[in-house]
């Protein structure tokens, strides 16, 4: 179980407040999985960059990725500078630190990218070990943590 030392978050009714512990709310958003926006710090720029990303959860363990085939400044950025801020953005508003390692050992990749495909995107299984190995050549794919 991970707990977040600061967290900031915002309800639907707009108020603000500060968690010192990570609140079941929060939780569950992170355990669901699906969309939020990341705030990383340019590998070259050293500016704060937010995107929009979709994030997967299975077994305890957070995933970004992205399609294979094309540069992504995000994995640049992570590369060069781990630490970064998801934003819950959805039915539980909340921004949580993290830390991102990238996943480069094939084996590795090629679980986790299958799950993804399956599991979240809903490819049928054949589909998914038709395209499974472009993907683990050449999709962009890191694990995070909470700080």
């Amino acid at each position: 179980m991970h707990e977040v030392v600061l967290t900031h978050w915002r309800n639907s009714a707009g108020e603000a407040g500060v968690l010192h512990d990570m609140d079941d709310r929060i939780r569950d958003a992170l355990e669901r999985g699906g969309i939020i926006d990341i705030t990383t710090t340019g590998a070259k720029s050293g500016a704060a960059r937010r995107i929009e990303i979709a994030f997967h959860y299975f077994d305890g363990e957070y995933f970004i990725t992205g399609r294979p085939g094309f540069r992504r400044d995000w994995l640049a950025n992570l590369k060069s500078n781990p630490e970064f801020t998801v934003h819950l953005k959805r039915d539980v508003q909340a921004d949580v630190e993290a830390r991102a390692i990238e996943i480069s050992d094939p084996e590795r990749r090629s679980q986790v990218l299958y799950r993804i495909l399956t599991e979240s995107w809903d490819n049928e299984p054949a589909k998914a070990e038709q395209i499974l190995p472009q993907w683990v050549e050449s999709a962009p794919l890191v694990e995070f943590e909470l700080a």
